[in-house]
């Protein structure tokens, strides 16, 4: 059975930074490229960061995170981590965690496998 786990969402002040985590369990980690996406109230779900490796050359971010969010990847726990500095109002959403078969690399579409949601709050 695939387990993505997600941890370390909460409220944030403007300018915070939070790091989430997501735990996979029930796949082969290293043959799945990962994926963060957020929702908010009223908007579309968009992806925020994608990896396939630990190596720069090998992420992507949406424009809105670009420079704050650093996504990165421990195969060996299985885990991936979205850490957010310089926190906004405007990245206040439900953060998800997805993961996609190298296989459907090519797609543009997100993977079958989505975590629980972590609920990310930057207010005053």
């Amino acid at each position: 059975q695939v387990q993505l786990v997600e941890s370390g969402g909460g409220l944030v002040q403007p300018g915070g930074s939070l790091r989430l985590s997501c735990a996979a369990s029930g796949i082969t980690f290293s043959a799945y490229v990962m994926g963060w996406y957020r929702q908010a109230p009223g908007k579309q779900r968009e992806l925020v960061a994608v990896i396939r490796t630990s190596s720069s050359d090998n992420t992507n971010y949406a424009d809105a995170v670009k420079g704050r969010f650093t996504i990165s990847r421990d195969n060996a726990k299985n885990t991936v981590y979205l850490q957010m500095n310089s926190l906004k109002p405007e990245d206040t959403a439900v953060y998800y965690c997805n993961a996609k078969s190298v296989r459907l690399a090519a797609s543009r579409l997100p993977g079958a496998y989505w975590g629980q949601g972590t609920q990310v709050t930057v207010s005053s």
